[in-house]
C-alpha cells in the first residue's frame, strides 16, 4: 500500500510539473489537493498550492493557506503574501509584511515600490526605483521605467514637485503617456497634448502589429490618452471639443473604473448648474465598485465635493448637507466643505447663519481665512451692509494693501459717502509701501491716486502733502542728461515699424535767386470750381425763376384734375397686361368660356425646399454661473510585474 502510494504521488508531481509549464494551474491544483490528501504539511506541496491560487486570482483563498500553515511555510512566502494582501487592497498589512522580511529580494522591492505608490509616498517610490533601475538589468527593465515616470507625474500633479530629467526615454506609448501627465501638472498644456499625440501614434503602432486585436481593441487602449486630452482642452476653456471627447470615451465603455469615473466626474464640471439630468446619470459611474482603489486621494475628494455641489443644484438640501458635512469631518481644515455648506444656506435665504458658520471656521482656521472672509465680504454686500463688508475686506492681511483690494475699498467707502474712510485706506496702504517698497510705481501710483481723489473731494490740503510727497519721490528719479541717449531721430521715424514719420520738405529743382529791386512777387489766382448743372439742363432755355419754391406755391400750379380715370396699369395678376385683360373680358368676347390655366404653369413660382424631417441635436451650452468644481485629472499608467 505504501508503495503503492509512493507511486500515486510521483506521477501527481509529474502531473503538477507538466501544468505548471503549460499555464494550467487549475488542473494542477487537483493534482496538488492530492498530494496534500497523502501529506497534509508537504511544504513544497502548499507553496505550489499557494502559488497556482495567487496565477488563478483566489487571493483570499491563497491567504488563508499561508495563515492556517505559517509555521509550516515560514518566511519561504513572504512576496507571495505580501502579494496577495496587496491585491485583497490591504496596503497597509503588505506594507507590513514587506518590511517584516528577513532578506529584501528584488521582488520584493518591486512590490515595495508599488505599495508606496498606492500610499501616495512618491518621493520614497522614487528612490526605490531609481534603486531597482541601477542595480538590475534584465526583461523588465522597461516596466521599471515606466513605473519611475508614473511617480514623477505623480509628484508634479498632486504634490507641485518640479520635473527632475531622469534620463528617461519615450520610446512606449506609456512612457510618453506619462511624460505628458508630468508636464500637465508644470501648467504645460501644449508641450503635454504634443506628447499625447505622439502617445497615440506610438499605442497605434505597436497594437497594429498584433493581428488579434481589432480596431475596437485599440481604441479601447486609447480611452486613456482621450480622456487626457480632452482634461487639457477643458483646461484651455475648449469645452465643447473636451465634452465631445469625453462623451466618446464613455460610449466605449471601458473596463477601468478610474478611468470611467474620471471622465464621468469632468462632464460634470462642464455641465455646471446646467443639464443636471446628464450629470445625475454620470455621477452614478461614480460610485462603480472599486473606485477608491483606482484613484489618488485628491482626485476622490474632487468627486465628492462636485456631489455635493450636484445635490445642492438639484435641490436635494439634505443630501448636499449631508455630503458636506461627511467632507468636513473628513477634511476638517479644507475651506470647500464649509462653503458648500454656506452656499447652500444662502439658497435658503438663511444669510446670517451663512455667515456665522464662516466665521467660526475662518476663527478656527487662520491659514485658509482669506478665501472665507471674501466670501463673508460679499454675503454682506448682499444683505446691503456695506460697512460690514469693507470691515471684513480690511481684515485680510494677506491682501490688505493690494491696488485690487484698496481699489475695492476706496470705492465702497465712496458710495456710503464715507471719504475719510477712503482716506484712511489710501494712508494705510501709501505707509505700507513707504517702508516694504519705497518709491516703487505702486508706491507712486498709490501716491497720486490718494491725491487725485482728495482733490476730487475737496481736500485741496491733504492733496498738496500727497502732491509734495510725490515730488521728493521724484527727486531720487536719474537726471534727465544721464537718461538721454544719442540717437539719431531721422532713422528711429524711418525705422520699421514707426507708427508716426515727419512730412520731408519737397526737393528743390535750382538753387532759390536774389530779387532784383522793384520785383513784385506775383500771388497765384486760385481758379474756381464750376458748379454742377443738372443732367436735363439746356443753355438756350431760361431757367424758371420759381423752380426754389415748392409746387403748390408756385403762380402757375392749377392743383390735380379729378373725374379722368387712368388706366390700371399693372394692377391685376402678376405678369398680366393691359392688353390682355381686354382680351379675357367675357363682355368683350364671344360666348364661348376661356380656358382655365394648368396648375404651375405660372411664371416666377417656386417650389419649397425638401425637408428630410430630422431636426439635429443642438447642444446645450453650459453656464458661467455656478460654483467652480475642481476638475479630477488622470491617473497616470503603470507598467511593470504584479498586476499592476
Amino acid at each position: 500500500m505504501a508503495s503503492g502510494g509512493g507511486v500515486a504521488v510521483a506521477s501527481l508531481w509529474t502531473e503538477v510539473n507538466r501544468c505548471g509549464q503549460s499555464g494550467d494551474y487549475t488542473r494542477a491544483l487537483k493534482a496538488l489537493t492530492k498530494i496534500l490528501h497523502e501529506n497534509r504539511d508537504d511544504v513544497t506541496a502548499l507553496h505550489c498550492k499557494v502559488v497556482c491560487l495567487v496565477q488563478t486570482g483566489s487571493f483570499k483563498e491563497a491567504l488563508n493557506v499561508m495563515n492556517t500553515h505559517s509555521k509550516s511555510l515560514g518566511s519561504d512566502v513572504v512576496f507571495e503574501k505580501a502579494y496577495c494582501e496587496y491585491r485583497l487592497n490591504r496596503v497597509e498589512s503588505s506594507l507590513k509584511t514587506i518590511e517584516s522580511a528577513p532578506e529584501q529580494t528584488d521582488k520584493l522591492k518591486e512590490l515595495y515600490g508599488q505599495v508606496l505608490y498606492r500610499l501616495e509616498r512618491y518621493e520614497e517610490c522614487r528612490s526605490v526605483y531609481t534603486d531597482l533601475i541601477r542595480n538590475s538589468q534584465d526583461e523588465y527593465e522597461e516596466e521599471r521605467k515606466t513605473n519611475l515616470a508614473a511617480v514623477v507625474a505623480a509628484m508634479s500633479q498632486w504634490e507641485k514637485a518640479s520635473m527632475e530629467d531622469l534620463g528617461l526615454p519615450e520610446s512606449t506609448y506609456e512612457l510618453c503617456y506619462n511624460t505628458a501627465c508630468a508636464l500637465i501638472g508644470q501648467g504645460q498644456l501644449t508641450e503635454a497634448f504634443n506628447k499625447l499625440r505622439q502617445a497615440e501614434e506610438l499605442c497605434r503602432v505597436s497594437l497594429a502589429d498584433d493581428s488579434d486585436v481589432t480596431e475596437e481593441d485599440i481604441e479601447s487602449e486609447l480611452a486613456v490618452i482621450h480622456s487626457q486630452m480632452a482634461y487639457i482642452m477643458q483646461l484651455q476653456g475648449r469645452t465643447d471639443e473636451a465634452l465631445q471627447l469625453y462623451n466618446q470615451v464613455i460610449k466605449l465603455k471601458p473596463s477601468d473604473v478610474g478611468l470611467l469615473a474620471v471622465t464621468a466626474n469632468n462632464i460634470i464640471t462642464i455641465n455646471k448648474d446646467q443639464n443636471v439630468f446628464d450629470s445625475k446619470k454620470k455621477v452614478k459611474l461614480t460610485n462603480a465598485e472599486g473606485v477608491e482603489y483606482k484613484l489618488a486621494r485628491k482626485q476622490l475628494q474632487a468627486i465628492e465635493f462636485n456631489k455635493a455641489l450636484l445635490a445642492m443644484y438639484t435641490n436635494q438640501a439634505d443630501q448636499c448637507r449631508k455630503l458636506s458635512s461627511s467632507l468636513h469631518s473628513q477634511n476638517p481644515s479644507h475651506p470647500r466643505p464649509v462653503l458648500i455648506q454656506a452656499a447652500q444656506l444662502c439658497r435658503e435665504k438663511q444669510h446670517s447663519r451663512a455667515i456665522e458658520l464662516l466665521q467660526q471656521f475662518s476663527d478656527q482656521n487662520p491659514e485658509s481665512a482669506s478665501c472665507i472672509k471674501l466670501t463673508m465680504a460679499q454675503l454682506y454686500l448682499v444683505q446691503g451692509h456695506v460697512t460690514k463688508a469693507c470691515d471684513v475686506l480690511r481684515s485680510i492681511e494677506a491682501f490688505r494693501h493690494k491696488a485690487g483690494m484698496v481699489s475695492a475699498l476706496v470705492a465702497l467707502y465712496s458710495h456710503e459717502e464715507d471719504i475719510d474712510g477712503a482716506i484712511d485706506v489710501f494712508k494705510q496702504a501709501i505707509e505700507h509701501f513707504q517702508s516694504e517698497q519705497p518709491g516703487s510705481a505702486a508706491h507712486l501710483a498709490l501716491v497720486r491716486e490718494a491725491a487725485n481723489f482728495k482733490l476730487k473731494h475737496g481736500r485741496k490740503k491733504e492733496a498738496i502733502s500727497d502732491l509734495e510727497q510725490l515730488w521728493n519721490l521724484s527727486k531720487h528719479l536719474p537726471s534727465a542728461e544721464t537718461m538721454s541717449f544719442n540717437v539719431d531721430v531721422d532713422e528711429l521715424e524711418n525705422s520699421h515699424g514707426a507708427t508716426f514719420v515727419r512730412k520731408k520738405a519737397g526737393k528743390v529743382v535750382g538753387e532759390s535767386l536774389p530779387k532784383e529791386p522793384g520785383q513784385v512777387e506775383l500771388k497765384k489766382k486760385k481758379k474756381k470750381k464750376k458748379g454742377k448743372l443738372p443732367k436735363n439742363y439746356d443753355p438756350n432755355v431760361t431757367p424758371d425763376p420759381e423752380r426754389w419754391l415748392p409746387m403748390r406755391e408756385r403762380s402757375y400750379y392749377r392743383g390735380k384734375k379729378k373725374g379722368k380715370k387712368k388706366e390700371q396699369i399693372g394692377k391685376g395678376t402678376q405678369g398680366a397686361m393691359a392688353g390682355a385683360s381686354a382680351e379675357l373680358d367675357a363682355s368683350k368676347t364671344a360666348s364661348s368660356p376661356p380656358t382655365s390655366p394648368r396648375p404651375g404653369s405660372a411664371s416666377g413660382s417656386s417650389t419649397a425646399p425638401s425637408s428630410s424631417g430630422v431636426v439635429p441635436p443642438r447642444q446645450q451650452k453650459p453656464s458661467s454661473s455656478g460654483a467652480t468644481r475642481k476638475k479630477a485629472p488622470q491617473k497616470k499608467k503603470k507598467g511593470g510585474k504584479g498586476g499592476w
